[in-house]
């Protein structure tokens, strides 16, 4: 009965274990504590928001659904950062990247930053 217990709490800490290691929302952190990019999506549920992580900076991203000339498909895109504090040291070029990589994903979106960042783009392109 022992080695039967031990085996299950054995068993259960592997699949607790294996559950941490691969849970997308831990990578996420893991890679804004390493100033890294990854985005976390369900591509397949539009109603679902998008995370995106880039030099350390966390942006969310809201999809909305429309319509091509042969499929619905994600049409529009509002992206905001969730500190603005966070974006010290980020030039525009750096939102020009992120958006290179929220098109490969939506490649008919068009992408709307949210206010200061679309502030900061419109300013630097005049």
């Amino acid at each position: 009965m022992v080695r039967y217990l031990l085996f299950l709490a054995i068993v259960a800490f592997i699949v607790w274990w294996f559950q941490y290691i691969f849970n997308p929302k831990r990578k996420l952190e893991t890679a804004v504590e390493r100033r890294e990019t990854f985005f976390l999506d369900d591509t397949q549920n539009v109603r679902r928001n998008f995370l995106i992580t880039y030099k350390g900076v966390l942006f969310e991203g809201q999809k909305y659904l429309g319509t091509t000339d042969d499929s619905f498909t994600v049409t529009k895109i509002s992206i905001w950062p969730r500190h603005n504090s966070q974006l010290y040291g980020l030039s525009k070029y750096d939102f020009f990247d992120i958006e290179k990589i929220i098109t490969e994903s939506y490649p008919y979106a068009e992408i709307e930053w949210t206010t200061p960042v679309r502030e900061f783009i419109s300013r630097r392109k005049e």
